[in-house]
């Protein structure tokens, strides 16, 4: 029994020892790990963040009538470049019927009462011419006779602007003729003939007839999340890209950051203004959308690496890379880090533009390609 015991014990330790020296065996004829390098490039290292919005006027004029009525003729159209007293569009002005009658009595009693001041003047004129009154008397007599004569003539145009919106005597001033007020292009032109417009005063806006604005001077409008906002100010350049006009980019100035923020989808965002300064000769359409990317920090040609290649002590945290002195031989050298994309980012010293920098993070082995 003792016997069967210790057979089954060496026999044990003779396959142990034969299996390890079969694992050295295989591990030895396994490939050595071959490291890859790369060199430090030259590099325009930007780093940005990004914000949507749209193209749109920096100023747009919103062209509004003094009078309500029916459009009856509109003489622009959309696209069309306009100068401040350009006529735009004609109001029909349908009468109020309680001011039309108030207006029509006021005729009537300034009439009775104008006709009542001649025969006075006409009798006092009389009276005058024989010596009976004074010049004093018949001066008062012609004064409230003249006067009368244009309380009529106010009374008669009163009706008359109600009746029809104008009077012959306001000529190129009628309410009915609505001119532009400013040089631009039209934009829009929301209303049509037969369209009903509200005149513009202190209790309503009034009706859009035609909005106007300078093409030329165009601004990004958009909207940044509360997480970036922080890392902006104004006058950062940005580099515009308008998603309807390919392979070019607008450059521009930070002009204008709001102090507050609204809640859209759950998230805080802020709007942010920026002057394009680069428009040249390219047509921009007001409200195309666009993409602007603010530019944080810039580096113009340095020496930099992919981000892949810094490794960081595990103690300090600071970065370093390990560079090839002989074949597959590395040793470490420590760097300083400068502007960062994500991607690449800026050696200010600690390697030059020759070394090897050992790709660390690759696979230990590369995976035979199946047939």
């Amino acid at each position: 029994m003792k016997k069967g015991i210790t057979v089954t014990i060496l026999i044990l330790i003779a396959l142990t020892f034969f299996g390890a020296l079969y694992y050295l065996y295989a591990k030895n004829q396994e490939s050595p790990i071959v490291f890859q390098t790369e060199k430090a490039e030259i590099k325009t290292i930007i780093k940005s963040t990004i914000a949507t919005g749209n193209i749109v006027p920096d100023e747009e004029v919103l062209i509004k009538p003094n009078i309500s009525g029916i459009i009856e003729a509109v003489y622009i159209k959309a696209g069309e470049n306009i100068k401040a007293g350009d006529l735009i569009a004609k109001i029909k002005v349908v009468a109020n019927i309680s001011n039309l009658s108030n207006t029509q009595n006021q005729v009537q009693t300034t009439k009775i009462a104008l006709d009542n001041q001649e025969k006075l003047f006409q009798r006092q004129k009389t009276l005058f011419d024989k010596g009976v009154i004074s010049a004093n008397d018949f001066d008062a007599t012609q004064l409230a006779y003249k006067q009368a004569k244009q309380n009529y003539a106010a009374s008669k145009q009163s009706y008359e602007i109600v009746k029809t919106g104008t009077s012959s005597s306001l000529g190129n001033y009628a309410n009915t003729l609505i001119r532009s007020t400013v040089n631009g292009m039209v934009l829009e032109v929301p209303v049509k003939v037969g369209n009903q417009v509200i005149e513009s005063n202190n209790f309503n806006e009034g009706t859009t007839i035609a909005s106007v604005a300078d093409v030329g001077q165009m601004i990004f409008i958009g909207k940044i999340d509360e997480s970036e906002v922080g890392k902006i100010k104004e006058k950062l350049p940005i580099e515009i890209t308008v998603g309807a006009i390919e392979n070019k980019k607008f450059d521009g100035v930070l002009t204008d950051i709001a102090p507050k923020g609204k809640t859209e989808n759950g998230a805080i965002q802020f709007e942010i203004k920026a002057k394009l300064t680069n428009r040249d000769d390219t047509f921009i359409r007001a409200g195309l959308s666009a993409n602007a990317s603010i530019i944080l920090e810039k580096a113009d040609e340095v020496l930099s690496v992919k981000e892949s290649l810094i490794q960081f002590d595990s103690k300090t945290q600071k970065p370093y890379v390990e560079v090839e002195t002989s074949a597959q031989k590395f040793v470490r050298k420590d760097i300083v880090l400068g502007v960062s994309d994500g991607i690449y980012v800026e050696i200010i010293s600690g390697v030059k533009s020759s070394d090897k920098i050992k790709v660390w993070n690759q696979g230990l082995k590369t995976e035979e390609k199946k047939p």
